[in-house]
């Protein structure tokens, strides 16, 4: 068929079209060694198989290739690759100009021969976030053009060689965070190869010594990042040359001295994270000349003095941490208006007095604020309303007054999340109970109360019941009377129960054993794991802070009332229950079978009580169980043989008489049989022997007690010396009697809290008495022996008030003492990958 002379212009024009698209497509074609190179990167890989199934491997997913059909990127992060990284195949890719395979589960070593070196056009390498290891090469690839080398999280180890930076006069980015490398941090990296270089990361690694000299020549360096290492010395006084800087993160390292005045030449900073770290001396008075700065991280250090009032410049903070130092003065002279951008501030645990800071009322977007363990006067106003994104307030260890009127203005604040108010009323009032409960809609969305060691008095308030979000709630140490309301069992959120030390009565009510949280994952409510705006200090045989309430364990603690009767056997419902603490009370009957049902269970004590019976057999398959005690019953027969319960210390099972068993030291004899029959016969002679024993101890008696009187009776000077002799005994008896009291009460209180780099804290005031501790010296004169751990809630009026920084060891916690006691380090808010 012939085209119209009409249509022919079209006609022709199209296939020109054609003809010139098959030109274009030809020339862009990849290279068939190019095609094959990739091919066998792709069947090196186990899963999941990458689909590169057409002829052009140009438009193969994650390939981009240049006009002559060579190979420029190859970008496929976050593909779920696994296999090796580096076949010979790969380096034959000699035009790569962009590489990223971040984010997969690449292994391998970036040490092979060859790979580096045939890379020479390389811009872009981004390797972050797989498996590999091995040491370094001993250069980057293609040191002239390389621009970015990202190769964070992965299992690097071994140190920086010297020459690894050596002619890359275009590094702009370079990070090795999250792995673990030794050696010193090469801050002469400006000096020798990458003037340009902006962004240095060296965090979560094992790097030591000291930062040298040198960063000050990084001209255009705006991020420096080595946190988490073993860095230790001065922060080097040439950092402050670097005026382009925009964050400095070395928090958890030993850095040591003051920061510099001449950190006001750093108006560029946005970020400025030094915490966890020995820096002293002052808060630089220049500070507020960094106009800029958004988040300040200072808490964990030995920083002392009053805060610079030009710190009230910084008005574009956002977040503001100076917990947990020696600052001290009055904060309520500082005004703190002027930061309106401000969303945290934590303040705590330093020597600061004063009042509450009006001026923070001022700060309308406040989320957060921290002001607990100072030497505050603190009288909560209705201005506090105006706050209303406030979520976090904690004001634990300040002297607050007017319970009932704080905690009715606090309870309009709508966003409040977490309200700690631990050792703040000081003054014996009763607990706040409100008349009208019908039309009570406060604290809507509060999931953390802690009113600890208040010296509240009064029964547990209605008005909790109406708390429907309420997760954590302790109050520990009042002097809080009646029963246990049976409606703290409905309450849908509620996993942490502390309502240990108080003067509480009655029956352990059947309704506890319902709590939905602690019965099963079905009956649990899908609660908002939020991360907190600041931590919760909890203590344990090393502090954490948590960040997230869902960290704390399930936890029922009434110990220490005068609660009686039987210990319910429907307590084997709370199969989520993490620690159990029923000591120190009146319980009587046996042991609940049902008590085995916990198998979350790691954490038991039920000693000084008046249980009877055996201790369950059953209790062997508590297989999670880390402390247990049960001292001071009467219980009887042998402990459970071939169990866990064997490898606690024989103090958890001292005080029965009837007990037997290892790991007591006395051996439970057969009641029948030959063996029987010997043993009765050998209690017959031993009867006989008792008794002229104590016929011979009696007629002695009678004759010395005869032979004294009558010299007493007729000699005036024996008789005199006699009785002043009797008095002598007495009071040195008395004495030392109330010697070894106060040491065994002290020796518990250091096993408490283990303190290493002590400093002053907040003086706690009248160390061993009041009645919120009842029963504490017969408590602390017992537990010296006890094999179980402290129980969830310590007393805080009883820890040593001091801080320490020493690295934790244990993951394990057991709450105990929100927010006081010893604080030894902290978690981190990790962002994702």
């Amino acid at each position: 068929m012939v085209p119209q002379p009409d249509h022919q212009p079209i006609f022709y024009g199209f296939l020109f079209i054609l003809f010139f698209s098959s030109i274009i497509s030809a020339k862009y074609a990849c290279k068939l060694t190019e095609r094959s190179s990739l091919m066998s990167f792709s069947l090196s890989l186990s899963s999941p198989p990458l689909n590169w199934t057409s002829v052009d491997c140009c438009q193969w997913e994650g390939i981009t290739c240049d006009q002559d059909g060579l190979v420029t990127q190859l970008l496929l992060p976050s593909k779920g690759l696994k296999g090796g990284i580096f076949p010979s195949s790969l380096a034959n890719l000699t035009h790569l100009t962009h590489l990223n395979l971040s984010h997969n589960s690449l292994y391998g070593s970036l040490n092979q021969t060859g790979f580096f070196l045939s890379l020479n056009r390389l811009e872009i390498l981004d390797l972050s976030s797989n498996l590999l290891s091995g040491e370094l090469p001993a250069s980057l690839p293609s040191r002239n053009v390389i621009r970015m080398v990202d190769l964070s999280s992965n299992h690097l180890h071994g140190e920086i060689p010297s020459s690894f930076f050596q002619q890359a006069w275009n590094l702009t980015s370079f990070s090795v965070g999250n792995n673990t490398l030794t050696g010193s941090i090469p801050s002469s990296i400006c000096l020798h190869s990458s003037p340009s270089i902006r962004l240095l990361d060296f965090s979560f690694n094992k790097f030591s010594g000291n930062i040298f000299p040198g960063l000050g020549a990084c001209s255009k360096l705006q991020v420096f990042r080595a946190g988490y290492n073993n860095i230790s010395g001065l922060l080097p006084d040439d950092i402050y040359n670097a005026s382009t800087l925009e964050e400095i993160t070395l928090p958890r390292n030993s850095l040591y001295g003051a920061i510099g005045e001449r950190i006001a030449n750093l108006t560029n900073l946005t970020i400025l994270d030094l915490q966890s770290n020995g820096l002293s001396g002052l808060l630089p008075a220049s500070i507020g000349k960094l106009s800029k700065l958004k988040l300040m991280f200072l808490q964990f250090n030995n920083l002392q003095g009053s805060l610079p009032p030009s710190l009230m410049n910084c008005t574009n903070l956002v977040e503001l941490n100076l917990g947990l130092n020696l600052f001290e003065g009055n904060i309520s002279t500082l005004d703190f208006s002027k930061l309106v951008k401000l969303t945290e501030i934590d303040l705590g645990h330093n020597n600061f007095t004063g009042f509450w800071p009006v001026s923070l009322y001022s700060c309308k977007s406040l989320k957060a604020i921290r002001l607990s363990k100072n030497n505050l006067e603190v009288q909560i106003q209705p201005e506090i309303l105006s706050l209303q994104f406030l979520s976090f307030l904690s004001i634990s260890y300040t002297r607050l007054t007017n319970a009932t009127g704080a905690i009715k203005i606090l309870m309009g604040c709508k966003s409040l999340k977490v309200l700690l108010l631990s050792s703040t009323f000081y003054l014996g009032e009763e607990i706040p109970a409100l008349d009208n409960m019908d039309d009570f809609d406060g604290f809507q969305n509060l999931q953390m109360l802690d009113l600890s060691n208040c010296k509240l008095s009064g029964q547990i308030p209605a008005w909790l019941s109406k708390l429907k979000k309420l997760e954590v709630l302790i109050l520990n140490f009042n002097r809080i009377t009646g029963p246990i309301p049976s409606w703290l069992g409905t309450l849908p959120r509620l996993f942490v129960v502390g309502l240990g030390s108080n003067q509480i009565s009655g029956e352990f009510p059947k309704e506890l054993c319902r709590l939905p949280m602690l019965v099963s994952e079905k009956t649990a409510v899908q609660v908002d794991d939020d991360v907190l705006e600041l931590p919760i200090y909890t203590s344990t045989n090393g502090t954490l802070l948590q960040y997230k309430l869902s960290y704390f364990p399930r936890v029922l603690d009434i110990r220490n009332n005068s609660i009686s009767g039987r210990i319910p056997i429907e307590i084997g419902q709370l199969q989520l229950l993490q620690m159990l603490y029923l000591n120190m009370n009146n319980f009587s009957g046996t042991i609940p079978e049902q008590i085995s049902n916990l198998k979350n269970l790691e954490g038991l004590d039920l000693s000084m009580n008046h249980l009877s019976g055996n201790i369950p057999s059953s209790l062997a398959s508590l297989s999670f169980l880390k402390s247990f005690n049960v001292s001071y019953n009467d219980l009887q027969g042998s402990i459970p043989t071939g169990t866990q319960l064997q490898s606690f210390n024989a103090s958890a099972f001292e005080g029965n008489s009837k007990l037997c068993g290892a790991p007591l030291p006395n051996e439970c004899h057969p009641r029948n049989g030959p063996d029987a029959e010997h043993n009765n016969n050998q209690d017959v002679d031993n009867g006989h022997q008792i008794l002229w024993f104590e016929l011979s101890v009696v007629l002695g008696f009678i004759v010395g007690f005869l032979g004294v009187c009558c010299s007493l009776l007729f000699n005036n000077t024996w008789r005199y010396g006699y009785f002043q002799f009797l008095d002598n005994v007495q009071h040195k008896l008395y004495l030392m009697q109330r010697k070894l009291r106060r040491v065994r009460v002290d020796r518990q209180l250091q096993d408490q809290v283990q303190v290493s780099n002590q400093r002053p804290e907040v003086n706690s005031s009248n160390l061993y008495s009041d009645t919120d501790g009842k029963n504490w010296s017969e408590f602390a004169t017992l537990t010296s022996h006890n094999a179980a751990k402290p129980p969830p809630f310590n007393d805080p009026t009883k820890e040593d008030p001091y801080v320490s920084l020493v690295a934790e060891e244990e993951i394990f916690f057991d709450t105990s003492n929100i927010e006081g006691g010893e604080i030894r380090t902290q978690d981190v808010r990790f962002t994702g990958n």
